[in-house]
């Protein structure tokens, strides 16, 4: 289940497939294919999505493994980290919500933003700092 509202196929594993095999053995092709449609359903997604310029999306990578890195050698600090790209998040973010808001329908929002309508209006109105109520 994704946060743009889609649903993967159901993968059902019956007691035929499962036989004497553990659970994790007999499951381990259902779990594959789940994964693969994942993975699609992502990169189709991102392509749908309002495109991000190469400079940021390079940025935010390299912050990635950079935090990735500090937890192996100091999980707190990297704790601090996130918390400081959550604090930025929400300042950077307060005013394009904003203008969103006023420029877009909700249903604009959520195709760029690779969400549904519910989660676009959450997350404009965390960003924003409005209620999404209204």
């Amino acid at each position: 289940m994704c946060s743009c509202g889609w649903n993967g196929p159901e993968q059902h594993l019956g007691r035929e497939e499962l036989g004497d095999q553990d659970l994790q053995t007999a499951g381990a092709g259902a779990a594959d294919i789940c994964t693969r449609d994942w993975d699609e359903h992502t990169v189709e997604v991102e392509r749908s999505a309002v495109t991000l310029p190469e400079a940021v999306t390079g940025l935010l990578a390299q912050l990635e493994v950079e935090v990735e890195k500090l937890a192996k050698s100091s999980p707190l600090a990297a704790i601090r980290a996130a918390r400081r790209l959550e604090v930025l998040a929400v300042q950077s973010a307060y005013w394009p919500a904003r203008d969103a808001r006023r420029d877009a329908d909700l249903g604009q929002a959520a195709a760029a933003l690779g969400l549904d309508e519910r989660g676009a209006r959450a997350l404009l109105a965390r960003f924003g700092r409005w209620s999404p109520y209204h």
